[in-house]
């Protein structure tokens, strides 16, 4: 295996999906359990989209202003869906899925005159998580490691308008580095795939899925030449699928 895999690759690719997990797992089960499934897509998707935005308007792809772009698109989003939470609530997943196609569709119009503009959409779409180095991930660590330290302790006394700070700011991050339908899978499938386990042990159980499917993509996709994310998703939809059947067995035993 040493031989066939080059580890100065796999190891920050695997971090990077490490790094996504430790606030993706927990988010995504809140996600559930206020029943707002494609939260992630469209916030993503408005990260992505002030991404794009920051393109159009030839911005260092890699400087401060983009980030402050994508940031503040996700928050002005998330503020948005907090304040609808609570007028409207029962029709919230509808206007999170209007939002979503609003913002897919509005990148589409930004980079119709782009020649570039398809290879922008798959990089948003499948993520760069090959291309990371040790020294890129320092930034999204920093920052997961501050959301982790704040969720986990103000959680409790705090209400929904931290959720979708969190929510805005992580995915802003991930987004540019795994893609948007890695961010989805990390969120939900993880979360799904542990809804029968007692609160205490769910939330291992959901790193330990998404750990050993990030490995075996970022693995499977290098040996067979494919694109990195979609392998990680569909290792991530299997690997679940068999926690999901194990989970089962072990509760119709006991």
């Amino acid at each position: 295996m040493n031989e066939l895999i080059d580890w100065t690759i796999v190891g920050p690719a695997l971090l990077a999906g490490l790094i996504v997990l430790s606030t993706h797992v927990p988010l995504g089960q809140e996600v559930l359990r206020r029943g707002i499934i494609f939260i992630d897509l469209a916030i993503a998707q408005v990260a992505g989209l002030g991404v794009i935005a920051a393109h159009t308007m030839d911005w260092d792809p890699n400087g401060l202003e983009v980030q402050i772009a994508a940031v503040s698109a996700a928050l002005i989003a998330a503020l948005g869906l907090n304040w609808t939470e609570k007028r409207w609530p029962t029709i919230q997943e509808p206007l999170i899925g209007i939002l979503f196609i609003l913002a897919a569709t509005g990148g589409i119009l930004l980079l119709a005159g782009n020649p570039h503009g398809s290879e922008h959409l798959k990089e948003l779409l499948v993520g760069q998580i090959l291309w990371q180095t040790w020294a890129s991930l320092l930034p999204l660590a920093a920052l997961s490691a501050i959301v982790l330290v704040i969720w986990f302790l103000f959680r409790p006394r705090s209400g929904a308008l931290s959720f979708y700070a969190a929510f805005a700011i992580v995915v802003t991050a991930s987004v540019q580095i795994v893609g948007i339908y890695l961010v989805f899978a990390s969120l939900i499938i993880p979360a799904l795939a542990t809804t029968g386990i007692r609160k205490g042990n769910r939330l291992l159980f959901g790193y330990a899925i998404g750990g050993v499917s990030f490995f075996a993509g970022i693995v499977l996709s290098i040996l067979l030449d494919l694109p990195t994310g979609a392998v990680i998703v569909w290792t991530m939809a299997l690997v679940a699928l068999l926690a999901g059947f194990l989970i089962s067995d072990k509760r119709a035993v006991g």
